[in-house]
């Protein structure tokens, strides 16, 4: 999966605020007054929630992001633009004295949410037309504009700002709120749950209906595209003139939804701010989701994990080309992981080869394994090798435990890919010194290091086939 350059994506987020409060601590008893748990706080954090959630996630991915919508002029409203511009967020909070800043308080145990507070009186009579001149003063310095809507009364004139939005040429994409879709005519796109959309068209028996569904109401909001969004089963989306496409999930443990529509339209605005079309600006949706349903709360997704999640989606392939490797170290060094890399024909695996590739990969967080191609073999150790071909070499690599990536190339020394990727930490099995091993020069002018590691006594490529070779012409049976 190609991730589209975040960075290249400028977003204006208006919407609904709140503040997001967790306390949690240890249950150890019921409480003599009601048949409750007694929650015994140690801990509280504040998180943005609402449309800050949704600036969050796009500022996470790298994407330069406004915010704007209406607060208290009280200290929870402090909390949450501190949270805020600590995420990378410029904000534009129009404060209001007369208002109360929205917050959802949740009571937290053993990572069980047991309750949830909500205060969110006051912001009923917001000056809508104070939130519409702002809007309209951002347009000029966004590629993007997304309305993330809670009902909680910042955007009780939608059609105004999609209006604004779309006389400046700019997208806009609605996360809706409400069973009266026909407030959101004219935007770009709308990204309704599966509850939210059924809650005006009706239930749908099979993914048929569904699409069928989407596109009438589609064409009747004169939108380009319509995201249902489906939980486990995927997502499923629907365009002008063209056929709906159903983007499946991979089954995986859900363990707090909260936000994650947040994630689905963040991460769908700043792909296609940054110029990804429509199917694979989705899939990345779809992936992030996946991310933030699997952890506790209102949380935010880098690229570095959408990069994780697609790499565990495809089962953890450890057969990777270069370039993909390069990615994938990225994502490594993002988090702090010690690179080791060695290299070799491999031609007959062994015992030797198994520990010392054990020990390699002790020494550090990730192993790569560089591999002769067939070419470069038979050019080092003649026209009869190599026995086993590259692809079969490299899939027995791939099998130990110990390896995390293996990857082929083709010179007859790995100092260019060594170069490449420069690892933390190079080793070789044998007898060598440092300094004449492949890549030294370049490791060690990087800052790594290059170490030789001992083969085990009695086990060789070489002489297994030799004697298996010898074995076939005296007749022995295998």
């Amino acid at each position: 999966m190609h991730l589209p350059d975040f960075g290249r994506a400028r977003l204006l987020v208006a919407g609904d605020l709140m503040l997001d409060r967790y306390w949690s601590g240890a249950t150890g008893r019921i409480s003599p007054e009601a048949p409750v748990p007694v929650v015994r706080v140690e801990g509280e954090e504040v998180r943005p929630g609402g449309a800050g959630n949704v600036a969050l996630n796009a500022a996470a991915l790298g994407a330069s992001v406004r915010l704007t919508g209406f607060t208290g002029a009280d200290a929870e409203a402090d909390a949450l633009a501190g949270a805020l511009a600590a995420g990378g967020v410029d904000c534009g909070f129009l404060s209001d004295p007369a208002m109360r800043t929205l917050v959802k308080l949740r009571v937290l145990s053993r990572h069980q949410q047991l309750i949830r507070l909500d205060f969110e009186d006051g912001l009923a009579a917001c000056d809508t037309a104070r939130l519409a001149e702002g809007f309209e003063a951002e347009m000029a310095e966004v590629d993007a504009v997304v309305l993330s809507d809670y009902g909680k009364g910042t955007l009780a004139g939608v059609e105004n700002l999609i209006a604004r939005a779309r006389a400046a040429g700019k997208p806009v994409l609605v996360d809706p709120k409400g069973t009266d879709f026909g407030r959101y005519r004219g935007a770009t796109a709308i990204t309704p749950n599966r509850a939210e959309f059924e809650a005006v068209v009706g239930s749908c028996a099979d993914d048929a209906e569904l699409a069928r569904k989407a596109e009438a109401l589609r064409a009747e909001l004169e939108l380009q595209a319509l995201l249902v969004t489906r939980g486990e089963r995927g997502m499923t989306l629907v365009r002008a003139g063209e056929e709906a496409v159903h983007i499946a999930t991979r089954a995986r443990e859900v363990f707090d939804v909260t936000g994650a529509g947040d994630t689905v339209i963040a991460t769908l605005a700043a792909a296609l701010a940054a110029g990804e079309d429509w199917e694979p600006a989705v899939a990345l949706a779809n992936l992030a989701a996946g991310v933030v349903v699997g952890r506790l709360g209102t949380v935010s997704v880098t690229p570095a994990e959408l990069r994780r999640a697609h790499l565990a989606e495809r089962g953890g392939r450890k057969l990777v080309a270069e370039d993909e490797l390069v990615t994938l170290l990225a994502d490594a060094r993002a988090h702090g992981e010690r690179v080791v890399m060695t290299n070799g024909c491999f031609d007959l695996l062994h015992a030797g080869h198994v520990a010392y590739l054990e020990e390699a990969a002790g020494l550090g967080d990730r192993l790569i394994v560089a591999v002769n191609d067939d070419a470069s073999v038979a050019r080092l150790k003649g026209g009869d090798r190599p026995v086993t071909p590259l692809e079969q070499r490299m899939a027995v690599l791939a099998g130990l435990a110990a390896v995390d990536w293996v990857v082929p190339f083709a010179e007859d020394t790995p100092e260019r890919l060594i170069a490449r990727v420069g690892p933390d930490l190079l080793v070789k099995g044998g007898d060598y010194r440092p300094e004449d091993i492949a890549g030294h020069a370049a490791v060690t002018a990087a800052g790594g290091e290059v170490a030789v590691l001992p083969f085990r006594v009695g086990c060789s490529s070489t002489a297994i086939i030799h004697a298996m070779r010898a074995a076939g012409a005296r007749g022995d049976e295998e």
